[in-house]
């Protein structure tokens, strides 16, 4: 089946199989491989992208099934200029990522977040990012990075 979704800001189409997953068409059919495949039960959250702007498990989606959507990657989290984007560079200054496997999936879900709740509490960030799982980290730095990537987008309001 014919699928065309517009992947961060860009019309894609792809001839894919209909049980063809979401995650695995963004990998493999469109060459983003940021999105990560961990549990594929949609637990782990790693393989979280933003569909038309909600953070969805792409591991549970079928490509067909938002055939038209808006999809948005971990590589669309960047700033304008093709750097680092708030939350991505969040993680950097709070050191937020050991293997960065999961950081895909925190990168989305915090993106999507920070759009409702500019402003949040560290009760509130960690509350945010409850879906996603980190065998590395411990949260503690995810947290700080949720929490300077609200201060970092205030900075360049």
């Amino acid at each position: 089946m014919k699928v065309t979704l517009t992947v961060n800001g860009v019309p894609r189409t792809a001839d894919v199989e209909p049980r063809r997953l979401l995650a695995d068409a963004l990998r493999h059919d469109f060459g983003l491989t940021g999105t990560h495949l961990g549990c594929e039960h949609g637990v782990c959250g790693s393989c979280t992208v933003l569909v038309d702007g909600s953070p969805m498990r792409s591991c549970l989606l079928f490509a067909v099934g938002v055939d038209g959507a808006e999809v948005t990657t971990v590589e669309g989290c960047r700033a304008e200029d093709g750097g680092l984007g708030t939350v991505q560079q969040a993680f950097v200054d709070c050191h937020g990522l050991q293997c960065g496997f999961c950081t895909p999936g925190f990168v989305t879900t915090i993106t999507a977040y920070l759009r409702e709740n500019p402003d949040p509490t560290e009760e509130e960030a960690r509350e945010a990012i409850g879906g996603n799982l980190c065998r590395c980290t411990g949260y503690q730095n995810i947290v700080k990075s949720v929490l300077r990537a609200a201060e970092l987008q205030k900075e360049t309001a």
